[in-house]
């Protein structure tokens, strides 16, 4: 038994070194005083500094950040209420229904996604930029959010709703002091997932940008077309870097996330 105890460890293990070799293996070089990733020569700073003196690939970066907060917040808010109406939806048909078209956009490949979008804004006449860009990442981070908040409404008790109803709430007061308490881990795991999938969105993002316009994702794809530098191995270990950060103030703000009914006044 103990050895077959073992088998699931080993697993984990090979799968989180074919996961983030590479990624670490990008980041060693990135550090190399070099030209190359052949032979490791010594350590230095200047690749990083060159991420930074760039003005223009700080612009991309502030473009690429400013879009990704945006996003996430304005896909939270309306996850959020989308969510609340699938799930307080009576019919079963139509709710499956919904969820089913929600589902979709999920699982729709991005390349399917990002042309359409292409299509849609072309024959609206709209100019293909920020405003493009921002539409696309909130249209594809909504279904994210929902998923991510379905699964607490559904743990939240129909008896807290009725409770709340019974000592005289008004349904602004238990959406907001019943509700929102309730599934705030859920929105927080959403805000956070929108705002990484939108960091890292490269297939959407390619078909709607304009020119003048640009995210890291799709300069980084412009710079390797050009050749690899190890200017874009340190630019893609910042970005690693972010999303790490990202992942521990997810889970850093979720444990500190208060009890479900601790925001209602006695």
């Amino acid at each position: 038994m103990e050895k077959l105890n073992k088998f699931p460890k080993l697993y984990l293990v090979l799968v989180f070194i074919v996961l983030y070799a590479p990624i670490f293996y990008l980041i060693y070089y990135s550090f190399n005083s070099g030209s190359g990733m052949s032979n490791f020569e010594s350590f230095t700073l200047e690749h990083y500094a060159a991420v930074f003196e760039d003005k223009r690939l700080i612009i991309i970066l502030t473009n690429t950040v400013v879009i990704a907060l945006l996003s996430a917040l304005i896909s939270t808010m309306i996850g959020i209420f989308g969510a609340l109406a699938i799930y307080f939806m009576r019919n079963k048909q139509m709710r499956k229904a919904v969820l089913s078209l929600n589902n979709v956009l999920i699982v729709s490949p991005d390349v399917i996604i990002g042309a359409s979008f292409l299509i849609f804004f072309t024959m609206i006449g709209v100019k293909l930029g920020f405003a493009s860009v921002l539409v696309a990442h909130i249209a594809f981070s909504i279904p994210i959010v929902v998923i991510m908040l379905l699964p607490k409404l559904h743990e939240m008790s129909p008896t807290l709703i009725d409770a709340a109803l019974d000592l005289g709430a008004t349904k602004r007061d238990v959406l907001t002091r019943v509700i929102i308490p309730f599934i705030k881990p859920g929105i927080f795991a959403g805000f956070f997932l929108a705002l990484t999938y939108s960091l890292d969105d490269f297939a959407v993002t390619f078909f709607v940008t304009g020119n003048g316009f640009s995210t890291l994702s799709v300069e980084i794809y412009s710079m390797a077309r050009t050749g690899i530098t190890l200017t874009i191995n340190a630019l893609s270990g910042l970005i690693f870097l972010v999303t790490v950060l990202l992942v521990v103030g997810y889970y850093f703000i979720s444990s500190k996330a208060k009890t479900p009914l601790s925001g209602v006044k006695k």
